[in-house]
């Protein structure tokens, strides 16, 4: 799974979009107060994590795409 296909089995799941952010694909305006999220690491794999009050918490990083769009998709659903 990569993020469109992440995106899209999270609308068919009706997850609101105030309830992710996924980098480059899904990325919701006004940015809501908390959200989880996956992105793209410094290091080149991917991290799955939460957005609240201002920070972020890194929840897992991942060796690839398919791994953090699979964990955040089971985070959401």
């Amino acid at each position: 799974m990569d993020r469109r296909a992440l995106h899209a089995a999270l609308m068919e799941a009706s997850i609101p979009g105030g309830y992710y952010r996924i980098e480059g694909v899904h990325e919701p305006v006004p940015t809501p107060p908390d959200f989880l999220f996956v992105r793209r690491a410094a290091d080149g794999g991917w991290e799955t994590g939460a957005y609240e009050r201002g920070r972020d918490e890194i929840l897992a990083r991942h060796p690839d795409e398919a791994t953090a769009c699979a964990h955040l998709l089971r985070l959401l659903v």
